[in-house]
């Protein structure tokens, strides 16, 4: 794997993006600074720490890099002790889920592709890192996890690991084109929100008509 300064710096930034929004996540739901530090740190390192066991990376540099652990919970922390200044936190929590979206989605498909991951199955990876911690959160909030919604989400994820796998194999994986792949993935996010776009849904099952009583 490439652990170069701009992909480590991109990799921070996602960790406290999503430690942002797992701890306003938890502020809204009145958790102790235990409570909020603890969502933030899943929230920010779970999508990773899977990427890095799947990719055969051990230990995930979750564990063996002191940074990731520490911009999570510092992060967090922050928010526990500034979450007054934010308004509105779900709003909040929505943007910054947008953009840790955006910036895992990148980093993960590339780590996947840096590892020689096939690109079918980096796109995967990019996909699942990048919504695995906003899973973690939703369900140590008691949230239902907007991954099975009906919003775009993962569907935005996965659109972006096919363009950085596209990017990435005709040679332009370079800082310009995945900036424009993060930003597509957190408009595409944002947008769907705002205009209340959704993945589409059974049919409810229409009723029975005519249906006979018991005979006697």
């Amino acid at each position: 794997m490439t652990t170069s300064t701009p992909l480590l710096l991109a990799d921070l930034t996602g960790v406290a993006v999503f430690a942002a929004s797992g701890a306003s996540a938890a502020v809204a739901k009145r958790l102790d600074l235990f409570g909020v530090v603890f969502v933030g740190v899943v929230a920010a390192l779970g999508g990773g720490i899977f990427r890095d066991l799947v990719i055969d990376e051990v230990p995930p540099l979750a564990f063996a890099d002191w940074r990731y652990a520490v911009t999570a919970a510092v992060t967090a922390a922050s928010i526990f002790w500034l979450h007054p200044q934010f308004a509105r936190l779900r709003t909040t929590v929505l943007v910054l889920d947008a953009a840790g979206l955006a910036l895992f989605t990148v980093t993960g498909t590339l780590k996947a592709l840096d590892a020689h991951v096939p690109a079918v199955g980096a796109c995967m990876i990019g996909m699942l890192t990048a919504i695995g911690g906003g899973l973690g959160r939703d369900l140590l909030t008691g949230e239902i996890p907007v991954v099975l919604r009906r919003e775009i989400y993962a569907v935005a994820a996965l659109a972006g690991s096919i363009a950085v796998a596209l990017l990435s194999t005709y040679g332009v994986a370079t800082a310009g084109p995945l900036t424009a792949a993060a930003v597509f993935v957190f408009g595409l996010r944002l947008v769907s929100l705002r205009r209340r776009w959704s993945a589409p849904v059974p049919a409810p099952r229409p009723p029975r008509t005519g249906a006979r009583g018991p005979q006697v």
